[in-house]
Order: C-alpha cells, then structure tokens, then sequence
C-alpha cells in the first residue's frame, strides 16, 4: 500500500528548505559585511604586513617597499577625487 504525499506535506518541505537558505544567505551576509569593516580598520597594517612580507621574499628592504606602497595610496586617493574644471 503506496501513500501518496499529500500537496500540504510537500508545501511544508518547501517552506522549510527555503528558510534554510534565507537563514543561510543572512548568515553569509553578516560574514561579508564583518570582513569589510574589519578590513576597513585593519587596511594599513595588514598592508604593511604585506609590505615587510614581499620584502623579505624578494630579499629587498621593507623601507622601499613601504614608500612605494604609500605613494600607491596616494594615487588612489587621486584617482579617486571628483573630477572638477579645476583639476581636470
């Protein structure tokens, strides 16, 4: 004797998988956004850390890695002013 799932009983599997993923997608999205903000407070010393990392692998010194990557800064923040008639 075969029973045959009633439509209620698929409907609720349905709901349930489904507040699973949204569950899921918050979860993922909270993950994001502490990343960015940890990122955005830590940006310059994990870029040192870099910075003095590539220099001991390269076998150069962390000082002239350290002036280059502030001048790479420097041009992002250019890059990134609103261009106005005065500085176009």
């Amino acid at each position: 004797m075969s029973t045959i799932p009633s439509k209620r009983a698929v409907m609720n599997k349905r709901l349930i998988r489904g507040q699973g993923l949204t569950e899921y997608i918050i979860i993922v999205a909270l993950i994001a956004l502490a990343s960015v903000g940890a990122v955005g407070y830590f940006g310059t010393a994990v870029k040192a850390q870099f910075v003095n990392m590539g220099a001991e692998l390269t076998g150069g010194t962390s000082g002239a890695l350290a002036t280059q990557a502030g001048k790479a800064g420097a041009e992002d923040t250019a890059a990134t002013a609103k261009a106005t008639l005065g500085n176009y």
